[in-house]
């Protein structure tokens, strides 16, 4: 079916004749105003992969996925790391974050700039070749066409996914959106079942997306409820390190952190003193000797270890188990865990 014919007026379901853009829509047109939290799919290495808290439970082997984006960032964000980036990592924390694209998150552990705008790895040049080095994102709440009631999973999208132009029937996301964003009446991405699909020309992981088809008015009332859960917020405001459960930075506290003695220490210690023989033990020493000096407290471990380094990741799990018969059943034994 063409998308012509896809989005014929005399098509539009009941609950779509009346549309007006909704905050998904605007969010990914790029006119939005200011997850199941450890579960999103990921695009590395030009696959779709399903992850749990930062480990794969399964990859999956189509170059397309068909999923409903139920749920958008209201603006598109960034993140920086400061060092080269390392393939085979664990998922850790940027240095630098910002959720709306124009001021650094509180949360950041090393701000660069006051403003995004100004920031110096904003700047052409600041990363490879004439790139930025603080590079665009943006998140999505999706769940999976084929189990719409499922988990609320988490996509975070680079650059070139997000931005450029169509190419036939091939749009990157904020084309995409401004496509449906334009039929009569207009048409919010929530509404529909929509492809994702690799280009096959571009080395390093792109996407493209297209419409599939209208939502049942059944399915479309899953899908609100779903839009509306805990899981899809926090899908949209929570950066992949967050979502695998990456420590956070430690915060940065001027001095040194008093060193507290456990309950447990201070009554071995008054155990100790009761079963000591002071009398014995004085009565051996020689008269000049002096009194051993007063135990050197050391510093608290956590002022001076260094920083944890970046662990491998756990070894990757191979493609969708042969046993399984579908991609709903991987997800629905998922979520029994």
């Amino acid at each position: 079916m063409s998308n012509v014919s896809l989005f014929n007026p005399s098509k539009v379901p009941a609950f779509a004749r009346n549309n007006v853009l909704s905050e998904t829509a605007l969010a990914l047109t790029g006119g939005g105003s200011g997850a199941s939290a450890g579960k999103r799919i990921s695009i590395k290495g030009g696959v779709f992969r399903l992850m749990d808290n930062g480990k794969e439970v399964a990859a999956i082997e189509d170059r397309h996925l068909d999923v409903i984006i139920v749920k958008a960032a209201p603006k598109v964000g960034r993140q920086y790391y400061s060092g080269a980036y390392d393939k085979d990592a664990a998922a850790s924390a940027p240095d630098c974050s910002s959720n709306d694209g124009e001021r650094p998150d509180p949360s950041a552990k090393n701000k660069q700039s006051e403003t995004c705008l100004s920031c110096p790895q904003n700047q052409a040049g600041s990363g490879i070749g004439n790139s930025r080095a603080c590079r665009y994102q943006q998140r999505l709440a999706v769940v999976l066409a084929n189990d719409m009631e499922g988990s609320v999973m988490q996509m975070v999208l680079p650059a070139t996914s997000i931005f450029g132009k169509a190419e036939g029937d091939k749009h990157p996301l904020q084309s995409f959106a401004r496509y449906l964003a334009a039929q009569n009446p207009p048409i919010n991405p929530e509404q529909i079942v929509t492809r994702m699909k690799f280009d096959t020309k571009s080395e390093s992981p792109k996407l493209h997306f297209a419409p599939t088809r209208w939502l049942t008015d059944d399915e479309y009332d899953i899908i609100k409820d779903q839009a509306d859960s805990d899981d899809a917020k926090k899908a949209v405001v929570m950066g992949a390190a967050q979502t695998d459960g990456a420590a956070a930075a430690p915060l940065a506290i001027a001095g040194k952190r008093p060193v507290v003695q456990k309950e447990t220490d201070v009554a071995q210690e008054e155990t100790d003193e009761q079963e000591a023989d002071p009398p014995a033990r004085v009565a051996k020493l020689p008269k000049k000797t002096k009194p051993a000096p007063a135990p050197v407290v050391e510093e608290d471990e956590e002022d001076t270890a260094p920083e944890p380094e970046v662990r491998k990741a756990a070894p990757k799990a191979s493609a969708v188990p042969a046993a399984k018969a579908s991609l709903a059943d991987i997800v629905s034994d998922w979520d029994d865990e």
